[in-house]
């Protein structure tokens, strides 16, 4: 298989495109943590790439915490001798006219789509540094991060952000 003894993180992969990222690594042979802030949607996604063959293990984590990413990716290096693929699929989305826009609703997508991606990065970045094997690092944005959309203004603004952050990184 393609991935046989790489290790990878999927963020928000309890659900939607994190899930079917998280099989389809396992699925390539890698031993994948299967993060997601849902602790059960996390262990329901390690049952059905357990069932499969697949090897993986749950990671309750809100990406907005730093000490909570550190502890998800120090369970990779526990659990299987370290870290060579991180996806940063966790985002959060809230259809909200312009006007509408709450500071509540602006923090909220930033804190996930930017902030979580930045911890996420940083975190898996210095341990593939210290691995010296190094590694990659996707990162999930939208065709929104390229265009304005009506009803969604922060999270086009978010998504623009992770697109710049990936060409900064």
């Amino acid at each position: 298989m393609k991935l046989d003894g790489k290790v990878a993180i999927v963020t928000g992969a309890g659900s939607g495109m994190g899930r079917a990222i998280a099989q389809a690594y396992a699925r390539e042979g890698a031993s994948v943590i299967v993060s997601d802030v849902n602790a059960n949607a996390a262990q329901a996604v390690v049952d059905e790439i357990a069932q499969q063959g697949g090897v993986a293990s749950a990671s309750q984590t809100d990406v907005r915490d730093q000490a909570q990413v550190q502890a998800m990716v120090d369970l990779a290096v526990a659990a299987y001798g370290g870290l060579d693929i991180l996806v940063n699929n966790a985002g959060v989305g809230r259809i909200i006219p312009f006007l509408e826009t709450t500071n509540e609703d602006w923090d909220f997508m930033f804190d996930v789509n930017c902030k979580g991606l930045l911890w996420c990065s940083q975190a898996a970045a210095r341990q593939m540094i210290a691995q010296q094997r190094g590694g990659k690092i996707i990162n999930l944005a939208s065709q929104a991060g390229r265009r304005g959309e009506a009803l969604v203004l922060a999270y086009c603004a978010s998504k623009a952000c992770v697109i710049s952050m990936t060409q900064s990184m």
